[in-house]
């Protein structure tokens, strides 16, 4: 865009993604709704399990429900501003709520990334030492690595969100479906100074990827002791595959959008940037409730207990 922005006066961003789907609203608004009251329906359920379940109340389901409370804070900044965004004739959104939005799906999937991390620490006490486990996961011990998952992530993105205001922007035009904050980075004009930005990004990147050596150090070790032991091998089967899942899952995902974002030709058709763009806003959400609430056994007795009530 023609002439010079800054942020007194960039009001609006315009989100460039959705020329696609301007001749299938209606069906895309359809699909997506669906998408989204699934998420909520097979999140706010088991939430609502774990919470009232005093016999839930330990560190594996606690977290779980910790992630999909991370889960409905995610797709909360993403899917009702998409749904008005398809019935709107323009697709903007406001500088102020641009920076928000990135900072909510930024933050999402790195606490998500965090808890995930946390939950693999605890199968490794639970599998590795097991009694030493009560003694080393205690409730102030489960609360700080709680706290730990989402401070950091809401610590770190808010001083990236800051480093991008300082910016003076020469565009209005985010290539995507929802804000990302290296996009709104790159809006900045000649001649501006990035280079902070882009270090506090790489520091950002090199302490995630730490979580993902961390994950794979207590997944080396998981392996070897139920190597030993058949008891070991039917805890695994039940609490670690399901989060296997989940990791490799948000793994995938994560890592190629970054690719897709970085170095990805433009050619490509933009139905499959965008798909590729709202991946991590449903599968990570969906799917972790429900391969949860299907293989561990105390939370599908609970759900198949409230199903027969119901019935009755």
């Amino acid at each position: 865009m023609d002439g010079v922005y800054n942020v007194s006066t960039v009001r609006v961003f315009t989100l460039g993604a959705f020329s696609d789907t301007v001749n299938h609203r209606v069906t895309v608004f359809s699909l997506t709704s669906l998408c989204y009251c699934m998420i909520l329906f097979v999140n706010v359920p088991l939430i609502m399990i774990i919470i009232l379940d005093e016999n839930l109340h330990e560190p594996m389901y606690i977290l779980l429900c910790v992630c999909c409370i991370n889960g409905l804070y995610g797709t909360t900044g993403f899917y009702p501003k998409f749904l008005f965004d398809l019935l709107s004739s323009s697709q903007v959104v406001s500088y102020g709520g641009c920076l928000c939005q990135a900072f909510v799906i930024y933050s999402f999937v790195c606490s998500d990334t965090s808890i995930l991390t946390v939950m693999a620490y605890d199968r490794y006490l639970a599998i590795c030492w097991p009694l030493r486990y009560r003694s080393v996961m205690t409730k102030k011990r489960l609360s700080q690595l709680v706290c730990f998952s989402w401070l950091t992530p809401f610590c770190i993105f808010s001083v990236n969100i800051l480093l991008t205001t300082r910016l003076t922007l020469c565009g209005t035009n985010i290539q995507r479906l929802f804000c990302v904050n290296w996009l709104i980075v790159k809006l900045a004009c000649p001649g501006m100074d990035t280079f902070v930005n882009d270090a506090f990004a790489m520091t950002t990147l090199s302490v995630y990827t730490c979580h993902w050596f961390f994950v794979v150090w207590t997944y080396v070790y998981i392996v070897k002791t139920c190597v030993k032991s058949k008891k070991d091998r039917e805890k695994f089967m039940q609490t670690c595959v399901p989060h296997l899942i989940s990791l490799v899952t948000l793994f995938v995902i994560v890592v190629s959008d970054l690719m897709h974002m970085r170095f990805t030709s433009e050619d490509l058709p933009q139905s499959f940037q965008n798909f590729a763009t709202i991946a991590v806003l449903f599968f990570p959400p969906i799917m972790n409730p429900l391969l949860y609430g299907f293989k561990l056994n105390k939370i599908h007795c609970r759900i198949l207990t409230l199903v027969h009530m119901r019935q009755k």
